[in-house]
C-alpha cells in the first residue's frame, strides 16, 4: 500500500515525518511511503502569528492536500494544529509523546535567577510570554519566530538574554545547548499537545487500510491526553492569541488534568486541576469545562 504523507519542510517537520514512516513500515512492511513536502504559509513569514492568521497557517496547505486527494495523511507538531478542526478532518493517531516541557536558552555567563529588570527574552507565544511576565513582570519580551535554528541564531542578532523553546524540539533535533534552564510545570505549564506528533486525515479521502495502519502505530496514552487538552482549548474558543496551558498526566490508574489561563501580561491567572479515572473521562472533562467557563476563563484570555 502506498501512503502519501504531507509535511512541512523544516528540519524538525521532516524528522518527525520520517519517524512516522519508520513506524508505518515496521507495522506494515508492504507499505510504501512517499513524502509530499509543502511550504506552509506560516513558514514563509516571520511575522507574529496573530497578525497573519494564527496557527491555522501551519496546517491549511496540508489540509488542502488531504482534501484534494494529493496526500493520504499529514504529519504535524500537534500543538500547532488549531483545537477546532473543520469536521471533515480529524486526528487519527498520535505517536508517543516527547518531553512536553518548555526550556529557556540563556546567554553565556548568566543563570535563570539572574534574569530581571530589562532582561530581553525571545518568544512570540502569548502563553509563554504571560507566564514569564507572571514570574518577572519587568522583563522585555522580544517577538521571535522561525524554525528552531533560526530562533537560536537570533540569540546574538537580537541581543537576547534568553530564548524560550520546546524541550521536545531540542530533544528530537539532538540540540544540546550549553546554557539552558528547563521550566517546572509550576513555573510554565505547557501548551495543549506540546511534545506530541499528530497524524491528520480527511474522512472523505482516507482509505480503510491506511486507517488500520494508523491504529497500529497510535499511542493511545498520548492520544487520550492530547484529546482532552485540545478539548479544553476548544471549549475556551482559544486561538494563537490565547494564553492557555493544559496538561494531562497519568498518575497510577487515574488521569490528572491541569489548566492555567491568564490575561496577556500574566497579572491575572486562573488555575484549575482535577483527577479522574479514564472510565469517567467524558463526565469529568465536561464538568471541568463548565467550571472554567463559570470562573471567567474565556473572558480572561481576551484581556
Amino acid at each position: 500500500m502506498k501512503i502519501r504523507i504531507a509535511t512541512r519542510t523544516s528540519p524538525l517537520a521532516l524528522l518527525q515525518t520520517n519517524q512516522v514512516i519508520s513506524l508505518i513500515e515496521s507495522a506494515e512492511p508492504s507499505s510504501v511511503c512517499e513524502i509530499i513536502p509543502i511550504e506552509s504559509e506560516g513558514d514563509l513569514t516571520e511575522a507574529p502569528l496573530h497578525l497573519i492568521g494564527g496557527k491555522g497557517l501551519f496546517v491549511s496547505k496540508l489540509e488542502a492536500a488531504l482534501s484534494n486527494g494529493d496526500a493520504d495523511i499529514a504529519v504535524h507538531s500537534l500543538k500547532d494544529v488549531p483545537a477546532l478542526l473543520d469536521p471533515k478532518f480529524s486526528i487519527a493517531a498520535t505517536l508517543s509523546r516527547e518531553d512536553p516541557s518548555d526550556a529557556i536558552l540563556l546567554k553565556d555567563g548568566i543563570t535563570f535567577n539572574d534574569l530581571g529588570k530589562n532582561s530581553r527574552i525571545g518568544t512570540s507565544g502569548p502563553r509563554r510570554k504571560s507566564q514569564m511576565l507572571a514570574m518577572h513582570p519587568d522583563l522585555v519580551i522580544i517577538p521571535v519566530r522561525g524554525n528552531i535554528q533560526t530562533r537560536i541564531n537570533k540569540m546574538v542578532s537580537e541581543n537576547l538574554d534568553g530564548l524560550i523553546v520546546a524541550k521536545a524540539a531540542l530533544n528530537r533535533l539532538k540540540i544540546n545547548y550549553p546554557n539552558m534552564y528547563i521550566f517546572s510545570e509550576n513555573q510554565m505549564l505547557p501548551a495543549a499537545a506540546q511534545g506530541a506528533i499528530g497524524i491528520e486525515v480527511c474522512s472523505s479521502q482516507i482509505q480503510s487500510g491506511t486507517l488500520e495502519i494508523l491504529k497500529m502505530i497510535n499511542c493511545q496514552k498520548t492520544f487520550t491526553a492530547t484529546k482532552i487538552e485540545r478539548e479544553i482549548v476548544a471549549a475556551l474558543e482559544g486561538t494563537c492569541l490565547s494564553p492557555i496551558s493544559a496538561l494531562v498526566r497519568a498518575r497510577d490508574s487515574k488521569l490528572h488534568l491541569q489548566v492555567r489561563v491568564s490575561n496577556q501580561d500574566g497579572s491575572t491567572i486562573i488555575e484549575k486541576e482535577t483527577t479522574f479515572v479514564l472510565a469517567k473521562e467524558l463526565e469529568a472533562v465536561s464538568r471541568f469545562k463548565i467550571e472554567l467557563l463559570a470562573e471567567g476563563a474565556q473572558e480572561l484570555i481576551q484581556t
